[in-house]
């Protein structure tokens, strides 16, 4: 590799090539990656349908580029397995298993970019494997799931251009930021910190790269139609930003760092902290000390906009790798070489499992921790039997009643349970005015009653009788297995007298969260 002339001499200027990284340890991280695949597939068919998934499904037959709470790839995506493997749970949730798996092999090489050698890169691959959010998102068909592996990707990317100078690098980054953003805004914010990271510590040369422009110029091309869709429909993705901040989920602002070290889990949290304290103190690690300055920077931005703890979840396998590095050099610091042990690993790995996968017969899980920890877990529970009980209330009615009988319910997850096993007990379609569901339509004035699962029953007529004069509880939501979910316990109404016509109330019906 050469560079142009010198200017004093007129002679052409070597310019050293990268010190070849260490041979990647392929068999064991595929090994790492394969359990855990395997793992997450052989458990895909337990429990049943997240309320994200439900609403996908949904959402993939109205697709467009954008929604109120995401871009348009989820839904694509779910349209595309729908279409080609039916309503197939398992067909679902494969991606997932196959996302996740991908990132223990990413976890990997970027340990190697960093110069690390076999155990840096087993130890990061194993820190990918056994980390809780990792593993719970690889279970479920989520946006959190492939937003993990792409951000993961870029800071690979990123580390990688570090060490080469490849620029193609640069133009793959634009690629991965490209899909990126079209499942989760949230990946502008990590280009953006990575970017602030080269300017503060460098290497800065990628500014004057063409590559750089044409890789900005894919992401930014590939993010127009969504950004335009906003715009057109009033920004509703800030809504959902002050929404969720709202929900102080996770302990809010006070839980944010706490929130991570339980995500990573207990135990492997130590080497990413370790790591990023290193990227600022060790002289190995400097070259790549831009990785702490986007996790800072990160950091401090979604602490003072009460981010989720997750969102910073693209720069833990890099932290992981630095940590990794350092003790493979230098050891672990004194007292603290157990922790990077295989048993350790071993035993974080089985809790992993048991706090986060549907291992635990169903009728069990609400005597087992998993729910307190894992919320999801307990949103995969009752689905059918929520339609079977919506279908009763509705075999109530008188048949003229029921032949202009309309259903609206409270979320996009109870919406898409009816739109999955509504059908084949004779319910109509159930509408919702939540998130991207308000858009999918409003219900026709047929001038009969509707059936309405929600709000809680001390509010919900006063609530209720807003848009009708005449409403009664008929039934109430139960799963079951006595799981504490956001269903459990709901009442089902019955409502008459409709106040006005759906085009004048279904705007005071939208909700975001």
């Amino acid at each position: 590799m050469s560079a142009p002339a010198s200017a004093a001499s007129g002679r052409p200027v070597e310019i050293p090539r990268p010190a070849p990284a260490a041979a990647f340890a392929w068999r064991p991280v595929l090994l790492i990656a394969g359990v855990l695949g395997v793992l997450l597939l052989a458990l895909s068919a337990r429990y049943g349908y997240h309320r994200d998934e439900l609403y996908f499904r949904v959402a993939g037959r109205h697709l467009d580029w954008g929604y109120p709470d995401q871009p348009p790839v989820m839904p694509l995506l779910a349209r595309a397995i729908t279409a080609a493997f039916g309503d197939s749970l398992v067909a679902l949730r494969v991606p997932s298993a196959l996302f996740t798996a991908a990132g223990v092999v990413v976890a990997g090489l970027t340990a190697r970019e960093m110069d690390g050698g076999r155990r840096a890169q087993l130890l990061t691959a194993g820190a990918y494997a056994v980390c809780p959010f990792a593993v719970a998102a690889g279970h479920l068909f989520s946006t959190a799931t492939l937003d993990l592996l792409l951000s993961t990707t870029i800071v690979w990317l990123a580390v990688r251009w570090v060490r080469t100078r490849d620029q193609r690098l640069l133009l793959a980054v634009g690629a991965v930021a490209a899909l990126a953003l079209n499942v989760k805004y949230l990946a502008g914010f990590l280009l953006v910190a990575l970017v602030a990271g080269l300017l503060v510590s460098g290497p800065r040369e990628f500014l004057r790269r063409p590559m750089l422009a044409a890789g900005a110029l894919i992401a930014a091309a590939a993010a127009v139609p969504g950004l335009l869709w906003q715009a057109d429909h009033g920004w509703p993705q800030l809504d959902m930003a002050d929404a969720i901040a709202g929900n102080a989920d996770f302990g809010g602002r006070p839980g944010f760092i706490p929130f991570q070290i339980l995500l990573t889990g207990i135990f492997p949290s130590w080497l990413w902290i370790y790591g990023l304290w290193r990227t600022y103190r060790s002289d190995d690690l400097r070259t790549f000390r831009f990785v702490g300055h986007a996790y800072v920077l990160l950091t401090v931005l979604f602490l003072i906009t009460a981010g989720k703890p997750y969102y910073v979840a693209g720069l833990w396998a890099a932290l992981w790798a630095a940590g990794a590095v350092e003790i493979e050099r230098n050891g672990a610091p004194r007292g603290f070489g157990w922790l990077a042990s295989v048993p350790v690993y071993a035993i974080t790995a089985v809790t992993t499992v048991l706090l986060t996968l549907p291992v635990y017969p169903v009728k069990q899980l609400a005597a087992t921790p998993q729910p307190a920890v894992n919320g999801d877990s307990a949103e995969t529970v009752g689905w059918p039997r929520f339609a079977a009980q919506v279908a009763r209330a509705y075999a109530s009615l008188p048949p003229d009643e029921r032949s202009k009988a309309t259903i609206v319910v409270s979320n996009y997850g109870e919406a898409g349970a009816l739109d999955r096993y509504g059908p084949d007990l004779g319910l109509p379609r159930a509408y919702s005015g939540h998130n991207g569901y308000w858009y999918f339509g409003r219900p026709a004035d047929t001038g009969g009653p509707t059936i309405v699962v929600g709000p809680e029953t001390l509010a919900g007529a006063s609530y209720l009788g807003q848009f009708w004069s005449d409403v009664r509880p008929v039934g109430e939501i139960d799963n079951g297995v006595d799981l504490d979910n956001q269903e459990q316990g709901k009442p089902i109404w019955i409502c008459r007298g409709q106040r006005a016509p759906w085009p004048e109330l279904w705007p005071r019906l939208k909700t975001l969260s």
